[in-house]
């Protein structure tokens, strides 16, 4: 007799089984070493479209400081292993690096030459954004925070890495750096000697140089990538006179570039700037001065700096700050004050005038230094 076998009970939710998976639906390990790690950060994301102008040198320079800054962290953290701050130690431990540390005068060659032409990059890069009124609507807070970031890699970076060597040069701009500071008062408490006694002030510009300098150009290096990511590349002075980007803004169908062009191009000519830092190096290698005598003055500052000099001939140390802050007031009230929707050259005749004859200026200066000898100004 056959025995019948009671079916299961089949309550309210019953048990669904998931239907037959086809073949050519079944999930797969990724194809390639890209598409896994595609898979896990997203690396497609950066296939997005990017007006064709951008991928041109000129539309590159912001993306050629940042790698020369990537070049700068990276050479810095090798140098950070050999430099000693403390005051008695500092020029030893650079002659060292200079002499000793393997292919130590090669990189700190590389890291002071990149430090340089990264000043000159940048400025190139806002001189770019300024013909082509890359500053207007929407883009004022992104030009602010483009001179904001010149001015962190000019005076935070270069000028505090100046005085890291510690010979006679370093000394005659620290020198400087104090005599500013008794001038600003309160405001340069950070950087005088009466900020604290613990601590001497060279350790503290080190501590400066390589910690706060680092984290204020990232969080800005953000700001400014977030915002050109919002906003997108600027258009053309002649796109924006045909009408063509309503508001300041492209339309997509006028972004027929790619960005991993526009990348490739960056991390070539990255690599352009590091090759030419390394052979600056070599045919001009960057020399250790005398130990420091506070009785003398004898050097001048930096070539970045040449254009700043002669305000403290005329002015004594405080014309210097009296010239950067005006540049830097000019830089920071463009965007407001030339509010017309013209782009070209020919249609804002007073705000290029007032950039060409300071960018005259700015190289007419230099040049009148390159060629005086120094003057003693510290103490006059």
């Amino acid at each position: 007799m056959a025995v019948s076998v009671p079916s299961p009970k089949v309550g309210r939710h019953p048990v669904q089984t998931p239907p037959p998976v086809a073949a050519d639906q079944a999930p797969t390990a990724p194809a390639s070493l890209w598409g896994w790690l595609d898979d896990r950060l997203g690396l497609s994301a950066l296939r997005y479209h990017i007006p064709a102008h951008a991928n041109t040198i000129w539309y590159t320079l912001g993306g050629i400081t940042f790698m020369g800054i990537v070049v700068l962290v990276v050479t810095g953290a090798w140098l950070s292993q050999y430099y000693n701050p403390d005051p008695i130690a500092a020029r030893e431990s650079v002659l060292y690096i200079q002499n000793v540390a393997p292919l130590g005068d090669i990189l700190r060659g590389i890291h002071v030459w990149t430090a340089y032409l990264v000043v000159i990059t940048a400025a190139l890069h806002l001189i770019r954004v300024f013909v082509t009124a890359s500053y207007k609507v929407p883009r004022e807070v992104n030009w602010l925070v483009g001179a904001a970031l010149l001015g962190m890699l000019y005076f935070g970076a270069v000028f505090s890495g100046t005085m890291l060597r510690w010979d006679q040069e370093a000394y005659e701009a620290m020198a400087h750096n104090m005599e500013l500071a008794s001038f600003l008062g309160a405001v340069g408490g950070f950087f005088s000697h009466t900020f604290t006694t613990s601590v001497s002030m060279l350790p503290r510009l080190y501590g400066l140089h390589v910690s706060i300098v680092p984290l204020l150009l990232v969080l800005l290096l953000i700001a400014h990538f977030f915002l050109i990511k919002h906003h997108g590349i600027s258009p053309t002075p002649a796109q924006a006179e045909r009408g063509e980007a309503p508001g300041g803004r492209l339309p997509r169908a006028k972004e027929t570039g790619h960005y991993p062009t526009h990348l490739r191009m960056m991390v070539g000519y990255g690599l352009a700037l590091l090759g030419l830092a390394g052979m600056l190096s070599v045919v001009f290698p960057q020399e250790i001065g005398p130990a420091a005598d506070p009785t003398m003055e004898v050097t001048k500052p930096p070539f970045v700096f040449y254009w700043v000099y002669p305000f403290e001939d005329w002015f004594g140390v405080r014309g210097m700050l009296y010239a950067i802050l005006g540049l830097w007031a000019f830089l920071a009230a463009l965007p407001f004050v030339d509010r017309t929707p013209y782009r070209g050259l020919r249609q804002r005749p007073v705000v290029v005038a007032v950039g060409l004859a300071l960018l005259v200026a700015v190289l007419a200066l230099s040049v009148m230094t390159a060629v005086k000898p120094p003057v003693a100004h510290i103490g006059g």
